[in-house]
């Protein structure tokens, strides 16, 4: 059984190929062992992802676990992972438009067992190793940016650095933007960071009875995230550019799924799937 349907994986690695670099030959006769399918090694990153397997488990006859995390840290470096998020959310972007205009902020905790440079004591699973996402969505809860952190890290300091993922959109940015968040965030420095940027804000108040608000779609996508990719909402990984480069490409899933998914009663096109996902 696929980890993906074909109407997600296909249009992924399309797009996900093409940003692949040139590989030259190393050797000048030709005579070495051939390289594994790019692809072979995609299709396995999509089963670590989606069913959080370990690569041992997910390694068999056609590449090796060491393949697998070999060519993972090669396209890391190559930046595919984040350029190819980034087509995807201008894709999106351009058929149906991102709500940039109002921005929705929070922290996400999971397990992460194996500790790691992403990982701290949680304060809400008896001190045991965790980590924390700080995942920003836009209107419609598309995710925008993501930071990692470990569990022992508050929200409020890391709302800068989550702030600062709006870089990616330059000069498309609106003039003015609503950034709506918890009452964890409810503190004079987040007004004043705000404040500094330029935005607006609606905070929750501490001490009242919860005020959703539209702060709904970011605990949406925290759901997206933790039941649709098991290897974030069991994180094992240790390293951060290899958690950042998952999350990039479980963003792009999501992305790409929501794009089928509001486009499918407006557009039509060739591999248009039958049924609305």
């Amino acid at each position: 059984m696929p980890a993906l349907p074909s109407s997600i994986i296909e249009p992924l690695w399309r797009q996900f190929e093409a940003l692949i670099p040139e590989r030259p030959r190393t050797h000048p006769l030709g005579c070495h062992k051939p390289r594994i399918s790019d692809r072979i090694i995609f299709d396995k990153l999509i089963h670590v992802l989606v069913l959080g397997a370990a690569y041992e488990k997910i390694s068999d006859t056609t590449c090796s676990a060491t393949t697998i995390r070999r060519r993972r840290d090669e396209w890391i470096s190559s930046g595919i992972f984040r350029e190819l998020e980034q087509i995807c959310l201008e894709s999106y972007d351009r058929i149906i438009g991102l709500d940039l205009e109002n921005l929705v902020i929070d922290g996400c905790l999971v397990k992460a067992p194996c500790g790691g440079e992403a990982a701290g004591k949680s304060p809400v699973d008896r001190g045991k190793q965790g980590a924390k996402r700080s995942v920003m969505t836009d209107g419609k809860g598309i995710p925008v940016g993501c930071v990692i952190a470990g569990a022992n890290r508050h929200d409020s300091p890391l709302l800068r650095p989550t702030l600062e993922r709006l870089a990616r959109f330059g000069y498309r940015l609106p003039e003015q933007i609503t950034v709506h968040l918890d009452a964890g965030y409810d503190s004079r420095k987040t007004r004043e960071l705000l404040t500094e940027l330029g935005c607006g804000w609606e905070i929750s108040t501490k001490g009242e009875p919860l005020q959703a608000g539209v702060r709904w779609v970011v605990e949406r996508t925290n759901a997206w995230h933790n039941r649709g990719f098991k290897k974030l909402a069991i994180c094992t990984e240790r390293k951060v550019r290899v958690i950042d480069a998952l999350i990039s490409l479980a963003n792009s899933v999501i992305v790409i799924r929501r794009l089928i998914g509001e486009a499918w009663v407006t557009h039509r096109w060739d591999a248009r799937p039958n049924r609305k996902p």
